[in-house]
Protein backbone atom coordinates (compact mmCIF):
# COMPACT_ATOMS: atom_id res chain seq x y z
CA UNK A 1 0.00 0.00 0.00
CA UNK A 2 1.50 3.39 -1.00
CA UNK A 3 -0.99 5.43 1.41
CA UNK A 4 0.78 8.38 3.71
CA UNK A 5 -0.84 8.51 7.23
CA UNK A 6 -2.88 11.54 7.31
CA UNK A 7 -2.17 13.40 10.65
CA UNK A 8 -4.14 15.33 12.70
CA UNK A 9 -3.42 19.05 13.85
CA UNK A 10 -2.02 19.04 17.12
CA UNK A 11 -5.36 21.23 18.20
CA UNK A 12 -8.27 19.42 19.79
CA UNK A 13 -10.48 21.35 17.29
CA UNK A 14 -9.21 19.38 14.59
CA UNK A 15 -9.23 22.44 12.40
CA UNK A 16 -7.34 25.26 11.16
CA UNK A 17 -8.69 29.10 11.97
CA UNK A 18 -8.90 31.52 9.22
CA UNK A 19 -9.06 34.61 11.02
CA UNK A 20 -9.56 34.72 14.42
CA UNK A 21 -10.03 38.84 13.92
CA UNK A 22 -12.64 37.97 12.08
CA UNK A 23 -16.71 39.28 13.31
CA UNK A 24 -19.80 37.33 12.20
CA UNK A 25 -23.44 38.89 12.90
CA UNK A 26 -26.11 36.85 13.81
CA UNK A 27 -27.50 34.39 10.70
CA UNK A 28 -31.32 34.14 10.06
CA UNK A 29 -31.79 32.77 7.12
CA UNK A 30 -30.04 30.22 5.38
CA UNK A 31 -30.37 28.94 1.49
CA UNK A 32 -30.04 25.14 1.13
CA UNK A 33 -28.89 23.48 -1.73
CA UNK A 34 -29.85 19.90 -1.68
CA UNK A 35 -32.34 19.90 1.16
CA UNK A 36 -34.35 17.78 0.17
CA UNK A 37 -31.74 15.06 0.32
CA UNK A 38 -31.09 12.15 2.91
CA UNK A 39 -28.78 14.31 4.49
CA UNK A 40 -30.69 17.93 3.68
CA UNK A 41 -34.22 16.80 5.26
CA UNK A 42 -32.50 16.62 9.38
CA UNK A 43 -29.91 19.37 8.72
CA UNK A 44 -33.39 21.52 8.07
CA UNK A 45 -35.05 20.16 10.88
CA UNK A 46 -32.82 21.00 13.17
CA UNK A 47 -31.99 24.65 11.81
CA UNK A 48 -35.46 25.37 11.85
CA UNK A 49 -36.50 23.48 14.91
CA UNK A 50 -37.11 26.33 17.86
CA UNK A 51 -37.57 29.21 15.09
CA UNK A 52 -33.73 30.61 15.41
CA UNK A 53 -33.38 30.55 11.58
CA UNK A 54 -35.55 29.99 8.46
CA UNK A 55 -34.58 28.39 5.68
CA UNK A 56 -34.78 28.26 1.69
CA UNK A 57 -34.31 25.59 -0.36
CA UNK A 58 -33.95 24.86 -4.03
CA UNK A 59 -35.46 21.96 -5.12
CA UNK A 60 -36.05 20.95 -8.89
CA UNK A 61 -40.07 19.93 -7.49
CA UNK A 62 -41.84 21.88 -4.75
CA UNK A 63 -44.30 19.27 -5.27
CA UNK A 64 -42.61 16.57 -4.16
CA UNK A 65 -42.99 14.04 -1.51
CA UNK A 66 -39.52 14.90 0.11
CA UNK A 67 -40.30 18.96 -0.62
CA UNK A 68 -44.01 18.77 0.62
CA UNK A 69 -41.94 16.95 3.95
CA UNK A 70 -39.93 19.92 4.87
CA UNK A 71 -43.00 22.34 4.80
CA UNK A 72 -44.20 20.09 7.71
CA UNK A 73 -41.11 21.58 9.80
CA UNK A 74 -43.28 24.93 9.30
CA UNK A 75 -43.82 28.32 8.27
CA UNK A 76 -40.09 28.81 8.42
CA UNK A 77 -39.30 26.86 5.41
CA UNK A 78 -39.16 28.37 2.12
CA UNK A 79 -39.19 26.01 -0.98
CA UNK A 80 -37.92 27.83 -4.48
CA UNK A 81 -38.42 25.46 -7.43
CA UNK A 82 -34.91 25.80 -9.36
CA UNK A 83 -31.41 23.68 -10.38
CA UNK A 84 -28.18 23.92 -8.81
CA UNK A 85 -27.28 23.33 -12.52
CA UNK A 86 -28.71 27.19 -13.06
CA UNK A 87 -26.87 30.42 -12.11
CA UNK A 88 -30.46 32.31 -11.92
CA UNK A 89 -31.64 29.69 -9.72
CA UNK A 90 -28.57 30.28 -7.37
CA UNK A 91 -28.60 33.69 -7.46
CA UNK A 92 -32.20 33.74 -6.33
CA UNK A 93 -32.04 31.54 -3.79
CA UNK A 94 -28.91 33.86 -2.44
CA UNK A 95 -31.00 37.01 -2.32
CA UNK A 96 -31.96 38.05 1.08
CA UNK A 97 -30.16 35.38 2.56
CA UNK A 98 -27.32 35.90 5.07
CA UNK A 99 -25.56 32.18 5.45
CA UNK A 100 -25.56 29.11 3.03
CA UNK A 101 -25.51 25.21 3.41
CA UNK A 102 -24.55 23.77 -0.13
CA UNK A 103 -24.52 19.67 -0.67
CA UNK A 104 -24.08 19.09 -4.21
CA UNK A 105 -25.91 16.04 -5.77
CA UNK A 106 -22.89 13.92 -7.38
CA UNK A 107 -24.46 11.46 -8.33
CA UNK A 108 -26.90 13.53 -10.63
CA UNK A 109 -24.07 15.29 -12.16
CA UNK A 110 -21.03 13.36 -11.45
CA UNK A 111 -17.50 14.30 -10.56
CA UNK A 112 -16.70 16.80 -13.23
CA UNK A 113 -20.13 18.66 -13.34
CA UNK A 114 -19.92 18.64 -9.17
CA UNK A 115 -16.71 20.07 -9.42
CA UNK A 116 -17.87 22.54 -11.92
CA UNK A 117 -21.27 23.94 -10.28
CA UNK A 118 -19.44 23.49 -6.52
CA UNK A 119 -17.54 26.10 -7.69
CA UNK A 120 -19.88 28.28 -8.79
CA UNK A 121 -21.99 27.68 -5.79
CA UNK A 122 -18.83 29.27 -3.91
CA UNK A 123 -18.43 32.28 -6.45
CA UNK A 124 -22.04 33.45 -6.76
CA UNK A 125 -22.33 32.88 -2.83
CA UNK A 126 -19.27 35.84 -2.63
CA UNK A 127 -20.94 37.54 -5.39
CA UNK A 128 -24.09 38.11 -4.07
CA UNK A 129 -22.62 39.96 -0.53
CA UNK A 130 -25.17 39.34 1.55
CA UNK A 131 -23.76 35.78 2.34
CA UNK A 132 -21.52 36.07 5.67
CA UNK A 133 -20.64 31.86 6.32
CA UNK A 134 -20.78 29.28 3.61
CA UNK A 135 -21.10 25.82 4.44
CA UNK A 136 -20.34 23.40 1.86
CA UNK A 137 -21.62 19.61 2.41
CA UNK A 138 -17.86 17.48 1.73
CA UNK A 139 -16.42 13.92 1.67
CA UNK A 140 -12.77 13.05 2.16
CA UNK A 141 -10.51 13.76 -0.64
CA UNK A 142 -9.51 9.60 -0.36
CA UNK A 143 -7.09 9.84 -3.89
CA UNK A 144 -4.75 12.77 -2.01
CA UNK A 145 -5.14 11.13 1.09
CA UNK A 146 -3.98 7.71 -0.30
CA UNK A 147 -0.88 8.87 -1.93
CA UNK A 148 -2.42 9.43 -5.49
CA UNK A 149 -2.79 5.17 -5.31
CA UNK A 150 -5.44 4.42 -8.25
CA UNK A 151 -6.91 1.58 -6.26
CA UNK A 152 -8.07 4.31 -4.33
CA UNK A 153 -9.81 6.15 -6.64
CA UNK A 154 -13.69 7.10 -5.91
CA UNK A 155 -15.04 9.93 -7.82
CA UNK A 156 -18.07 10.81 -5.50
CA UNK A 157 -15.58 11.31 -3.15
CA UNK A 158 -13.03 13.27 -4.59
CA UNK A 159 -14.88 15.38 -6.62
CA UNK A 160 -16.23 17.02 -3.27
CA UNK A 161 -12.40 16.56 -1.44
CA UNK A 162 -10.67 18.90 -4.13
CA UNK A 163 -13.43 21.35 -3.94
CA UNK A 164 -13.47 21.20 -0.52
CA UNK A 165 -10.01 21.83 -0.40
CA UNK A 166 -10.43 24.95 -2.98
CA UNK A 167 -13.02 26.44 -0.62
CA UNK A 168 -10.59 26.38 2.67
CA UNK A 169 -8.08 28.00 0.13
CA UNK A 170 -9.92 30.67 -1.01
CA UNK A 171 -11.62 31.68 2.68
CA UNK A 172 -8.03 31.91 4.29
CA UNK A 173 -7.23 34.16 0.86
CA UNK A 174 -10.47 36.41 1.24
CA UNK A 175 -9.69 36.50 5.23
CA UNK A 176 -6.01 37.66 4.67
CA UNK A 177 -7.64 40.89 2.25
CA UNK A 178 -10.82 41.81 4.29
CA UNK A 179 -12.01 41.24 8.20
CA UNK A 180 -15.78 41.08 6.70
CA UNK A 181 -14.93 38.54 4.18
CA UNK A 182 -17.41 35.30 3.98
CA UNK A 183 -16.72 32.85 6.37
CA UNK A 184 -16.35 29.62 5.55
CA UNK A 185 -16.37 25.68 6.52
CA UNK A 186 -16.58 21.75 5.65
CA UNK A 187 -19.08 19.21 6.89
CA UNK A 188 -16.97 16.28 5.84
CA UNK A 189 -19.37 12.79 6.44
CA UNK A 190 -19.35 9.53 5.01
CA UNK A 191 -21.65 6.50 4.39
CA UNK A 192 -25.04 6.62 6.05
CA UNK A 193 -25.36 3.47 8.59
CA UNK A 194 -29.01 4.08 7.40
CA UNK A 195 -27.60 2.23 4.25
CA UNK A 196 -26.70 -0.89 6.25
CA UNK A 197 -30.56 -1.24 6.72
CA UNK A 198 -32.40 -0.13 3.46
CA UNK A 199 -32.78 -1.16 0.00
CA UNK A 200 -30.64 -0.66 -2.76
CA UNK A 201 -27.59 0.78 -1.74
CA UNK A 202 -24.35 -0.45 -1.70
CA UNK A 203 -24.22 -2.50 1.79
CA UNK A 204 -28.04 -3.76 1.78
CA UNK A 205 -28.05 -6.69 3.89
CA UNK A 206 -30.38 -10.32 3.07
CA UNK A 207 -32.10 -12.70 4.40
CA UNK A 208 -30.13 -15.85 4.25
CA UNK A 209 -29.73 -19.70 6.04
CA UNK A 210 -27.03 -19.94 8.34
CA UNK A 211 -25.61 -23.54 9.48
CA UNK A 212 -28.35 -24.28 11.86
CA UNK A 213 -31.13 -23.25 9.16
CA UNK A 214 -32.54 -19.88 10.80
CA UNK A 215 -32.92 -17.12 9.19
CA UNK A 216 -29.94 -14.38 9.62
CA UNK A 217 -29.47 -11.10 8.49
CA UNK A 218 -26.29 -11.17 6.34
CA UNK A 219 -23.71 -8.35 4.90
CA UNK A 220 -21.77 -9.68 1.87
CA UNK A 221 -19.67 -6.61 1.10
CA UNK A 222 -15.54 -6.70 0.47
CA UNK A 223 -14.49 -4.99 3.15
CA UNK A 224 -12.33 -7.58 4.86
CA UNK A 225 -12.10 -8.47 8.67
CA UNK A 226 -9.91 -5.96 9.55
CA UNK A 227 -11.82 -3.00 7.43
CA UNK A 228 -13.81 -0.54 9.65
CA UNK A 229 -16.52 2.27 7.70
CA UNK A 230 -16.86 5.30 9.34
CA UNK A 231 -20.39 5.31 9.36
CA UNK A 232 -22.53 8.37 9.96
CA UNK A 233 -26.33 8.46 11.28
CA UNK A 234 -28.37 10.91 9.77
CA UNK A 235 -29.95 12.12 12.71
CA UNK A 236 -26.46 13.28 13.91
CA UNK A 237 -26.30 15.47 10.88
CA UNK A 238 -28.94 18.56 12.02
CA UNK A 239 -26.72 19.04 14.97
CA UNK A 240 -23.21 18.50 14.17
CA UNK A 241 -24.66 21.44 10.92
CA UNK A 242 -26.59 23.50 13.49
CA UNK A 243 -23.33 23.56 15.88
CA UNK A 244 -21.49 25.00 12.36
CA UNK A 245 -24.19 27.98 12.23
CA UNK A 246 -24.04 29.02 15.60
CA UNK A 247 -20.44 29.28 16.28
CA UNK A 248 -19.04 30.87 13.07
CA UNK A 249 -16.37 32.32 14.82
CA UNK A 250 -14.80 29.15 15.73
CA UNK A 251 -15.37 27.02 13.04
CA UNK A 252 -14.87 29.49 10.50
CA UNK A 253 -12.17 27.64 8.33
CA UNK A 254 -12.91 24.32 9.87
CA UNK A 255 -13.42 20.59 8.42
CA UNK A 256 -15.61 19.23 10.38
CA UNK A 257 -14.85 15.25 9.70
CA UNK A 258 -17.57 13.35 11.73
CA UNK A 259 -18.40 9.70 12.14
CA UNK A 260 -20.14 7.40 14.18
CA UNK A 261 -17.34 5.24 14.77
CA UNK A 262 -14.74 3.44 12.88
CA UNK A 263 -16.95 0.27 12.81
CA UNK A 264 -16.00 -3.68 11.61
CA UNK A 265 -18.60 -5.20 10.10
CA UNK A 266 -18.43 -8.47 12.45
CA UNK A 267 -18.86 -5.38 15.29
CA UNK A 268 -21.99 -4.64 13.49
CA UNK A 269 -23.44 -8.21 12.94
CA UNK A 270 -22.84 -8.56 16.61
CA UNK A 271 -24.76 -5.23 17.69
CA UNK A 272 -27.83 -6.61 15.64
CA UNK A 273 -28.46 -9.63 17.59
CA UNK A 274 -27.71 -8.18 20.66
CA UNK A 275 -30.28 -5.64 20.19
CA UNK A 276 -32.76 -7.91 18.34
CA UNK A 277 -32.42 -11.37 19.31
CA UNK A 278 -31.62 -12.62 15.87
CA UNK A 279 -28.82 -13.69 13.96
CA UNK A 280 -26.59 -11.77 11.94
CA UNK A 281 -23.36 -12.20 10.20
CA UNK A 282 -20.65 -10.26 8.22
CA UNK A 283 -19.44 -12.50 5.22
CA UNK A 284 -16.44 -10.83 3.45
CA UNK A 285 -16.76 -11.19 -0.36
CA UNK A 286 -13.98 -10.56 -3.21
CA UNK A 287 -14.62 -8.01 -5.57
CA UNK A 288 -15.42 -10.33 -8.71
CA UNK A 289 -18.30 -11.91 -6.88
CA UNK A 290 -19.35 -8.79 -5.33
CA UNK A 291 -20.01 -6.90 -8.92
CA UNK A 292 -21.56 -10.31 -9.99
CA UNK A 293 -23.94 -10.97 -7.54
CA UNK A 294 -24.12 -7.71 -5.07
CA UNK A 295 -26.81 -5.17 -5.05
CA UNK A 296 -25.69 -2.55 -7.96
CA UNK A 297 -24.50 -5.36 -10.02
CA UNK A 298 -27.41 -4.85 -12.56
CA UNK A 299 -26.21 -1.46 -13.01
CA UNK A 300 -22.63 -1.47 -12.19
CA UNK A 301 -21.00 -0.52 -15.84
CA UNK A 302 -23.05 2.53 -15.86
CA UNK A 303 -22.10 6.17 -14.75
CA UNK A 304 -21.75 6.88 -11.44
CA UNK A 305 -23.25 10.50 -11.89
CA UNK A 306 -26.72 9.53 -13.45
CA UNK A 307 -27.28 12.27 -15.88
CA UNK A 308 -23.20 12.25 -16.94
CA UNK A 309 -22.78 9.52 -20.02
CA UNK A 310 -20.54 6.79 -19.33
CA UNK A 311 -18.87 7.31 -22.96
CA UNK A 312 -17.22 10.73 -21.48
CA UNK A 313 -13.17 10.06 -20.16
CA UNK A 314 -14.22 11.57 -17.39
CA UNK A 315 -17.17 9.74 -15.79
CA UNK A 316 -16.37 6.77 -13.46
CA UNK A 317 -18.77 3.80 -13.75
CA UNK A 318 -20.31 2.38 -10.84
CA UNK A 319 -17.98 -0.38 -10.10
CA UNK A 320 -14.80 1.54 -10.59
CA UNK A 321 -16.10 4.08 -8.13
CA UNK A 322 -17.18 1.60 -5.64
CA UNK A 323 -14.28 -0.19 -5.76
CA UNK A 324 -12.07 2.50 -4.60
CA UNK A 325 -14.77 2.87 -2.11
CA UNK A 326 -14.57 0.00 -0.58
CA UNK A 327 -10.27 -0.39 -0.41
CA UNK A 328 -11.10 2.59 1.47
CA UNK A 329 -12.50 1.38 3.97
CA UNK A 330 -10.75 -1.88 3.66
CA UNK A 331 -7.31 0.23 4.92
CA UNK A 332 -9.79 2.04 7.12
CA UNK A 333 -8.61 1.93 10.82
CA UNK A 334 -9.48 3.83 14.28
CA UNK A 335 -6.60 5.61 15.11
CA UNK A 336 -4.61 4.86 12.36
CA UNK A 337 -4.67 4.56 8.95
CA UNK A 338 -5.18 7.43 6.45
CA UNK A 339 -8.59 8.50 7.08
CA UNK A 340 -9.32 9.55 10.85
CA UNK A 341 -11.88 11.35 13.16
CA UNK A 342 -11.48 13.11 16.10
CA UNK A 343 -14.05 11.42 18.38
CA UNK A 344 -13.44 13.82 21.35
CA UNK A 345 -14.19 17.21 19.66
CA UNK A 346 -17.49 15.10 18.12
CA UNK A 347 -18.20 14.18 21.66
CA UNK A 348 -17.68 18.03 22.77
CA UNK A 349 -20.14 19.38 19.89
CA UNK A 350 -22.84 16.98 20.29
CA UNK A 351 -23.18 15.27 23.35
CA UNK A 352 -25.57 12.85 22.13
CA UNK A 353 -24.39 11.96 19.50
CA UNK A 354 -24.75 8.34 18.61
CA UNK A 355 -21.09 6.74 19.26
CA UNK A 356 -21.69 3.01 18.21
CA UNK A 357 -23.66 0.51 16.09
CA UNK A 358 -25.43 -0.99 18.55
CA UNK A 359 -26.35 2.43 20.15
CA UNK A 360 -27.58 3.22 16.28
CA UNK A 361 -29.62 -0.10 16.21
CA UNK A 362 -31.05 0.21 19.96
CA UNK A 363 -32.09 3.65 18.38
CA UNK A 364 -33.93 2.75 15.29
CA UNK A 365 -35.63 -0.34 16.99
CA UNK A 366 -37.17 1.90 19.07
CA UNK A 367 -38.27 4.43 16.97
CA UNK A 368 -39.78 1.34 14.45
CA UNK A 369 -41.97 0.54 17.53
CA UNK A 370 -43.03 3.61 18.95
CA UNK A 371 -44.15 4.39 14.95
CA UNK A 372 -45.58 0.98 14.88
CA UNK A 373 -44.01 0.35 11.75
CA UNK A 374 -42.20 -3.13 13.68
CA UNK A 375 -38.82 -3.66 15.56
CA UNK A 376 -35.73 -3.68 13.64
CA UNK A 377 -35.96 -7.52 12.97
CA UNK A 378 -39.14 -6.86 10.59
CA UNK A 379 -37.89 -3.94 8.98
CA UNK A 380 -35.02 -5.41 7.51
CA UNK A 381 -37.13 -8.25 5.87
CA UNK A 382 -36.69 -8.02 2.13
CA UNK A 383 -40.20 -6.95 1.49
CA UNK A 384 -40.14 -4.21 4.29
CA UNK A 385 -36.70 -2.52 3.57
CA UNK A 386 -36.92 1.11 2.55
CA UNK A 387 -35.05 3.66 0.65
CA UNK A 388 -33.10 6.18 2.06
CA UNK A 389 -31.93 7.78 -1.20
CA UNK A 390 -33.00 10.15 -3.35
CA UNK A 391 -31.19 8.87 -6.21
CA UNK A 392 -33.53 5.79 -5.21
CA UNK A 393 -36.29 7.55 -5.80
CA UNK A 394 -35.28 9.26 -9.25
CA UNK A 395 -35.06 6.50 -10.80
CA UNK A 396 -31.31 6.50 -10.93
CA UNK A 397 -32.23 8.74 -13.90
CA UNK A 398 -31.96 13.33 -14.17
CA UNK A 399 -35.44 14.37 -13.11
CA UNK A 400 -34.11 17.75 -14.89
Amino acid sequence: MNAYVYSLPTTSENLYILSLNMNFPTFSKVFIIGGTGAQGIPVIRNLVSDGRYSVRVLTRDTSSQRARSLQAFGNNVELIEGSFTDEESMRKGYRGCDAAFVNIDGFNVGEKGELFWAIRAYELAVEDGGIRFFVYGNLDYIYKLSGYDPKFRSGHYDGKGRIGEWILFQGSQAAKASPSAMGVALFTTGPYIEMTIASNTIMTPTIEKNEAGKDTVTWRVPLTDEGTVAHVSLDDCGPYVRWLFDNPQRANGMDLRVAIDHIGYKDLAAAFTKVTGHPARFVDVEFETYWKDGPLSQRRENATGYSSNISDPASMSIRKNFTGFWNLWRYARKGSGFLRRDYALLDEIHPNRIRSAEDYFKREDQKGREAEIGGLWERVQPHALKTILKIQEDGFKSPV
